[in-house]
C-alpha cells in the first residue's frame, strides 16, 4: 500500500509548523513507520536544524538538487537524502546545500517555466517512489500565496495540516488556502481526490486571561469548523475535536530548535509533547477513528503506538502453584500449535513491570478464584493496551464457578477445563480465540449461513420483515463478537421466522425481503460463511 503525503502549511509565519513537522515525524518513526521529510520552504530554510544532532555529516544536496535533476533529465527521488541516527527510519531531503550559490540558485527558479518543461510529471514520478519507499512523506511547507505553496498543497499532498494562531490573519489564510488547494486540484491533470484538512490551533496560551481565551477558541472554531465536515465522525463535535487539535504555547520551547518528544517521553496533559502526540495519532489513524479519541484520548494514541509493534511472546500464560501442571501442559500444545507462549508464575513480583511488553495477549488460569497477584497482573495488562487488539482469556479449572469471579474476569469470554476438555482442546479454543477464528459452527449445530440463506429466499407478510431484520441485526453483532451461543439462539429464531408454512399457499401479499433487510443478511451471511470455512465445516440445510 502506498505511503501518505502530508503537507504542513501556515499562512503566517511563527506558528510553529516547522517545529510541529519535526516532532511529529519523530513520534511517527518511534512508532514504527517509515518517514520521509521534505524542506519545501525554499526562500526560509530550517527544518535540517531541528535534525542537526542526528546528522552524522551535513547535507549534500537537497530540493532544489531535484529540480537540477530534472533540467539534466535525471530520476533521483533518492539521492539527495539524509539518513538521520538512531534505529528508526527517519530521512530528510532538507532544502538545499547551505553554500554561498545557494541563494541564487533559488532566485533564478522560474516555476511557471517548468511546469511548462514537464516538472510536473517528473515531481509526480518523485512522489510515486517517495510513497513507495516510506508510509508518511512530510512536507514543510512555504508561507503564504505562492507557486511553492501551490506545488505544497495542491499538487504533492494527500492530506493537509493547517496550523493557524489566534488571530483573524492567520485563522482566515488558512482556511483560503484550504480552499485555493481543492481548487486547484480540480483542474490538475493528476488523479487527485479532495484534501482532507486538519485545523491546528498552535501556539495557544490558555493559562491567563481565561475567559479572553475561551473567547477566541469560539472565534477560531467558528471560522475553521467547516474544515471538520469531511473526516470528523458525525457524533464528535468540532468543539471537541479542536480542542484536542490545539498545541499550547509553552515558552520553553521557544528557545532554539528543539525536539520535546525526545525528552517527554511519558507527557502529561500539561506538557506539549500531549497535544503532538494527539496530533501525530491523527495523521497515523489516517484522520478515522475520531470517536475513540472523544471517548478516550489516551486509548487512541495507544491503538497507533502498538500498531507496528513486535512482541517477543504470543500469550503470557499466568498461573498459581496449584495449576502449574495444566499450564505446563497447555504451554506444550500452544507450542505445537505453532503459538509462542511465555509463563508468568504467580508471585514473582518482578515480572510485574515487565507484563504487557514482551507478550501480546494474557492467559490467565483460574483455580477457584483470582489470585491478588492475578488481579495486579490484568489491572496492568488492561491499562498498557487501551484501543489495541490485545486479549485477556480466563482459561478456568473444572471446579470454579464462574460467577463468582471479580467483574473484570467473569465478563471476559472465558474457557473452562472439562471432562471431555483438556490442554489438548483449550490449546486449540485459545488459539481460535485470539485469533479471531473462533468457530460459530461445531458438527452437530445448527447452520447459520444455511439458516439465513433460507431467509434470503423467504416470502413473507410485510410486517414480518421488520422483526426479521431486528434478528439479522443482533446475528450481525455475535457474529462479528464470535459469540456461538448467541449466534445459535438467534439463528433457530430466524429460522422460526422464516420457515415456510401451509398456509404460505394462500395469496395474501407475501413479499421478498426489502433492499436494506436483504443487505443485512448477506452481511451476516458472508460473515458466517467465513467463520464456517475456516474451520472446515460444511454446511447442514443445503446438503
Amino acid at each position: 500500500m502506498p505511503g501518505t503525503v502530508v503537507t504542513f502549511y501556515s499562512y503566517k509565519g511563527g506558528v510553529g509548523r516547522s517545529f510541529t513537522l519535526a516532532n511529529i515525524a519523530v513520534l511517527l518513526a518511534r512508532w514504527g513507520y517509515r518517514v520521509l521529510c521534505l524542506d519545501w520552504d525554499l526562500e526560509a530554510p530550517g527544518l535540517d536544524t531541528y535534525f542537526r544532532p542526528m546528522m552524522s555529516a551535513p547535507p549534500s544536496g537537497g530540493v532544489v538538487d531535484l529540480i537540477d535533476d530534472f533540467r539534466d533529465g535525471r530520476l533521483r527521488p533518492g539521492a539527495h537524502t539524509t539518513r538521520l541516527k538512531g534505529k528508526v527510519k527517519l530521512d530528510v531531503i532538507t532544502a538545499g546545500r547551505a553554500d554561498a550559490a545557494y541563494v541564487g540558485r533559488v532566485q533564478d527558479l522560474d516555476w511557471e517555466a517548468l511546469y511548462e518543461q514537464g516538472f510536473g510529471d517528473y515531481l509526480e514520478e518523485c512522489r510515486e517512489r517517495w510513497t513507495a519507499d516510506y508510509d508518511y512523506v512530510l512536507i514543510d511547507s512555504r508561507t503564504g500565496i505562492s507557486d511553492i505553496g501551490g506545488i505544497c498543497t495542491a499538487h504533492l499532498p494527500d492530506r493537509l495540516v493547517v496550523l493557524f494562531t489566534a488571530n483573524v490573519q492567520s485563522m482566515k489564510g488558512a482556511v483560503e488556502i484550504a480552499e485555493r488547494a481543492n481548487a486547484a486540484r480540480d483542474r490538475m491533470p493528476y488523479d487527485r481526490p479532495q484534501l482532507t484538512v486538519l485545523p491546528v490551533l498552535s501556539r495557544f496560551d490558555a493559562r491567563d486571561e481565561y475567559a479572553r481565551s475561551e473567547e477566541w477558541r469560539r472565534i477560531c472554531l467558528e471560522e475553521t469548523k467547516d474544515l471538520f465536515r469531511s473526516w470528523l465522525d458525525r457524533d464528535v463535535s468540532p468543539d471537541l475535536m479542536s480542542r484536542h487539535l490545539t498545541l499550547p504555547y509553552v515558552s520553553f520551547w521557544t528557545f532554539g530548535e528543539q525536539l520535546p518528544v525526545m525528552t517527554e517521553l511519558s507527557p502529561t496533559a500539561e506538557q506539549i509533547s500531549f497535544a503532538l502526540e494527539t496530533v501525530a495519532a491523527v495523521v497515523a489513524h489516517d484522520f478515522d477513528r475520531t470517536d475513540l479519541l472523544a471517548e478516550n484520548r489516551d486509548a487512541y494514541v495507544a491503538a497507533i503506538r502498538a500498531e507496528k509493534r513486535t512482541f517477543g511472546h504470543d500469550v503470557r500464560v499466568s498461573t498459581t502453584r496449584s495449576t502449574m501442571r495444566l499450564a505446563d501442559d497447555l504451554m506444550k500444545y500452544l507450542a505445537e500449535l505453532g503459538v509462542r507462549p511465555v509463563l508468568s508464575f504467580s508471585g514473582e513480583r518482578s515480572l510485574l513491570d515487565k507484563t504487557g511488553d514482551d507478550a501480546k495477549h494474557l492467559c490467565l488460569i483460574v483455580d477457584g478464584e483470582v489470585s491478588r497477584w492475578q488481579s495486579a497482573e490484568v489491572e496492568l495488562f488492561l491499562h498498557r493496551t487501551l484501543g489495541q487488539d490485545r486479549r485477556v482469556v480466563p482459561v478456568l479449572t473444572e471446579d470454579t464457578e464462574p460467577n463468582t469471579l471479580p467483574g473484570y474476569v467473569g465478563n471476559l469470554r472465558h474457557l473452562q477445563f472439562g471432562p471431555s476438555r483438556g490442554p489438548v482442546e483449550i490449546a486449540r479454543n485459545l488459539v481460535d480465540q485470539l485469533t479471531g477464528t473462533t468457530a460459530l459452527v461445531e458438527p452437530g449445530e445448527l447452520d447459520v449461513a444455511g439458516v439465513l440463506r433460507q431467509a434470503a429466499r423467504a416470502r413473507l407478510r410485510p410486517l414480518m420483515w421488520g422483526p426479521v431484520e431486528e434478528i439479522v441485526t443482533e446475528l450481525q453483532i455475535a457474529i462479528g463478537a464470535g459469540e456461538r451461543d448467541r449466534v445459535q439462539d438467534l439463528a433457530e429464531e430466524l429460522m422460526s421466522v422464516t420457515r415456510p408454512r401451509a398456509t404460505d399457499a394462500e395469496p395474501g401479499g407475501r413479499l421478498l425481503a426489502p433492499p436494506d433487510t436483504r443487505m443485512a443478511i448477506e452481511w451476516a451471511m458472508r460473515a458466517a460463511e467465513a467463520r464456517v470455512t475456516r474451520h472446515g465445516f460444511s454446511g447442514f440445510l443445503d446438503q
